[in-house]
């Protein structure tokens, strides 16, 4: 089925929130960005219909805003790591309520594959239930719950539980430059699970497009290990390679291999399945 929104809320317009924006502004949709941070107010107004000022903890803020709203987006994120209940968790419980009350008939939340936890590199997809590995990833399960839990016949929610976020302005050798040179724990031999923003960007439309419902998971195709990334990164960008010290036990909390053919299935094609080595 496929569903169309002439009227969008962005909840947490930042790297993503902008980028989707964009796109539904150029597809006729007047999107309402919204933001915590009054300085980024005239950064939204340029790419966004209106841009607004509001807490993820403010009910009436957040009803007052979606009252007319169909499509609501929730892509908010954390500043700092312990300010994940806040930015995640609180913002859910604040919309559940008010979701009822609102023009809403489908929600979309970028959520995280870290809510797998360590499967010690095993293949996981979305009918394995959450196993965090820390708190963070715990708020980040109990905010999927809270959201999916909003879902009504009339309401459509859909998770998409993203990996490692990369694309441009957040290049791989920008991300993992201070690595260059350095000996990390373990062997490098962790499943790491990244998608580009492109994807992101065209699996939220996609999603919004078909009216997705429940969870997804948003990764690209056969994750490399960490050890295999790194070293693309490190000569490509003639930096000193990591080391890997297999005496110690990897630090990483997450080790899944992230299957995303739940996503395929549905119909979406990725615009980088893989990363370039792997080709």
């Amino acid at each position: 089925m496929t569903t169309r929104h002439k009227t969008a809320t962005i909840l947490g317009c930042g790297y993503v929130g902008q980028a989707v924006t964009r796109r539904w502004q150029a597809k006729g949709k007047a999107v309402t960005a919204t933001t915590t941070t009054p300085s980024r107010l005239p950064l939204l107004e340029a790419v966004a219909q209106r841009a607004v000022q509001v807490s993820g903890s403010d009910p009436d803020g957040l009803q007052q805003i979606l009252e007319h709203e169909t499509l609501l987006l929730v892509s908010v994120g954390a500043k700092r790591r312990d300010g994940y209940r806040d930015a995640y968790l609180k913002t859910a419980e604040t919309l559940a309520p008010i979701l009822p009350h609102t023009a809403v008939t489908q929600v979309i939340y970028t959520g995280s594959y870290a809510v797998y936890g360590d499967r010690q590199g095993r293949c996981v997809t979305e009918a394995d239930p959450p196993a965090p590995a820390n708190s963070n990833g715990e708020i980040l399960a109990q905010t999927e719950q809270v959201l999916l839990g909003t879902a009504t016949p009339e309401r459509a929610v859909c998770v998409l539980r993203l990996g490692g976020i990369y694309g441009p302005g957040r290049e791989l050798v920008k991300i993992f430059r201070q690595a260059a040179g350095s000996t990390r724990p373990g062997a490098g031999d962790d499943a790491v699970n990244w998608i580009h923003l492109d994807d992101i960007v065209a699996a939220i439309d996609f999603a919004q497009q078909q009216r997705l419902d429940g969870l997804y998971n948003l990764v690209q195709d056969d994750p490399p290990t960490a050890a295999a990334l790194l070293e693309h990164v490190m000569q490509t960008h003639n930096l000193p390679t990591v080391q890997w010290d297999a005496s110690s036990a990897s630090t990483r909390p997450y080790n899944a291999r992230v299957s995303n053919q739940k996503l395929k299935q549905a119909g979406y094609r990725f615009l980088h399945p893989k990363f370039s080595f792997q080709a």
